[in-house]
């Protein structure tokens, strides 16, 4: 039997001006889709688990989208999925400030429901730019125990994926999945939820 709220998940979606319409819609519509898998959402119910999303981009431009919500039964996670289809965006010609937004995942975990596993995964398609260094964050996420994995969207940037690996990512475990494209996104995010959600839930039994 799960301990309540074995797992507390914020999911952080970069929303800046390098994501078009249609990359926004890829990445929500891949992330609901990822929700709904039955092997997430089997995981989440064991868990009782606790799961939200933030969008970010530019220095102090942040918004929890989607508030946090328990996952017990089929109808939460049917409703978490639904929360993040509808799902309006928050900005859309702003920098990437990744500090900032660690720092404002930081806080929203304090505040957040109390859980044993604290998990932030960060997607994004660009290095910091903006705003505080993302180290700061980091060492603050670390020191209360959150383990942040990085998505990252290999798109314009060159090695991405090794910025996040050395900026971004801390925790026991942590990882760093790459999506070659937006195009790429849904399947990656899939498999890091599972990753993330059901994999770690399996190793702890």
């Amino acid at each position: 039997m799960a301990r309540a709220c074995d797992l507390a998940l914020l999911l952080a979606v970069d929303v800046s001006g390098s994501v078009d319409a249609s990359e926004y819609d890829i990445q929500m519509g891949g992330l609901a889709a990822g929700l709904r898998d039955g092997i997430v959402v089997e995981a989440l119910i064991k868990a009782e688990a606790a799961v939200a999303v933030m969008q970010w981009t530019g220095a102090d431009r942040q918004v929890m989208s989607v508030p946090w919500m328990r996952v017990r039964n089929g109808a939460e996670a049917s409703a978490l999925a639904a929360a993040v289809d509808a799902a309006p965006r928050g900005w859309r010609r702003y920098s990437t400030a990744i500090g900032d937004a660690l720092t404002r995942a930081a806080q929203e975990f304090e505040a957040g429901p109390t859980c044993r596993r604290m998990v932030l995964d960060v997607s994004g398609d660009g290095p910091s730019n903006e705003g505080s260094a993302p180290d700061e964050g980091r060492k603050r996420l670390g020191r209360m125990g959150v383990t942040v994995n990085g998505l990252v969207i290999e798109a314009d940037e060159e090695d991405l994926t090794g910025y996040y690996w050395e900026n971004v990512i801390t925790g026991p475990g942590a990882f760093v999945v790459t999506a070659n494209g937006f195009e790429e996104y849904p399947k990656r995010i899939r498999q890091k939820l599972v990753r993330e959600v059901a994999q770690q839930l399996s190793a702890l039994e």
